[in-house]
């Protein structure tokens, strides 16, 4: 029974190490291959550095001729820099303008009655029942000059002539905001539904008020939900390409729209990789230093 037991445990420790192995270090591997090497007119169009055919001492001399060109031409070109950084911003705020919409919804689910909860949450996941690409593609309908909204907001008399929405980063915000708010509402609400309450009444029997109460009680036990809704939204949001494509037209310049470009129509594949190994640093660096603060701070919590 003994060995029954330790084999079940560390297999469910070597599955979720597999699942990574496989679908994720491999790839990044084969990308990272591609991005270290030299590009031509061939198919595929890029001729590898490393080439497992030559054996141990082939790989041993391809490291030793390791190229970083392509990532030396990211760092000069104005164009990838700027694609870095507007991706960037577009996603921060986004992911800002998705969390003060979020957190009052997944608030307010969390404080509805038990029996209300479940139809909530319904409403919350029912968008994921269609298709992203249609939801995203409606926003046209909705946000061009001759759309639904110009047409609601020229008949109420808001407005005198079309908003020109489409086709511009406001697009872009509104089109994140909706796809991805329910990420960042449900890790928001599992965290304010398992709170107790009666520490608020406690609080407010003590004098507290309650909004006095609301940021020193509720605040900081939604945080953990807080971020996690924040990661959901702006890892993914930083690569978007459907969005941008769609809503922001031309003029919005995002790393996903630059690296489709590289890929698809210059037929780049080493400098389009470079871009994606450079991304994935980017995003993934941070969250690294950002869950060893959060382990420490936990250990010295304790």
């Amino acid at each position: 029974m003994k060995l029954i037991s330790a084999i079940t445990r560390r297999l469910v420790i070597i599955i979720p190490y597999a699942w990574l192995l496989i679908f994720f270090l491999v790839p990044f591997g084969i990308v990272l291959k591609i991005s270290l090497s030299e590009p031509m007119m061939a198919m595929p169009p890029y001729a590898p550095t490393i080439d497992m055919a030559d054996g141990i001492s082939g790989i041993i001399e391809a490291f030793r001729q390791f190229s970083f060109a392509n990532y030396v031409w990211l760092t000069e070109d104005a164009l990838y820099i700027n694609a870095y950084v507007s991706s960037i911003t577009i996603a921060f705020i986004s992911t800002l303008l998705t969390l003060l919409i979020g957190f009052p919804l997944a608030y307010g689910m969390a404080r509805a009655p038990a029996s209300l909860r479940p139809t909530l949450l319904m409403l919350v996941i029912l968008p994921f029942w269609t298709s992203f690409l249609i939801r995203v593609y409606a926003w046209i309908g909705i946000l061009k000059p001759e759309g639904l909204l110009n047409q609601l907001l020229l008949a109420i008399g808001v407005i005198d002539e079309p908003l020109i929405i489409l086709n511009t980063n406001t697009a872009v915000y509104i089109g994140i905001v909706y796809s991805y708010l329910p990420f960042m509402v449900l890790p928001i609400y599992s965290a304010l539904e398992k709170m107790d309450y009666t520490l608020i009444e406690a609080a407010q029997d003590l004098g507290c008020p309650a909004i006095s109460a609301f940021w020193k009680i509720t605040f900081p036990l939604a945080i953990p939900g807080i971020v996690a809704g924040c990661l959901l939204v702006f890892i993914p949001a930083v690569g978007e390409f459907v969005i941008p494509d769609l809503l922001g037209g031309s003029r919005t310049l995002m790393i996903g729209k630059t690296l489709w470009s590289e890929f698809f129509n210059n037929r780049d594949w080493p400098v389009s990789s470079a871009v994606a190994v450079l991304l994935l640093l980017i995003l993934v660096v941070p969250i690294m230093f950002f869950q060893q603060a959060q382990a420490k701070s936990q250990e010295s919590g304790r």
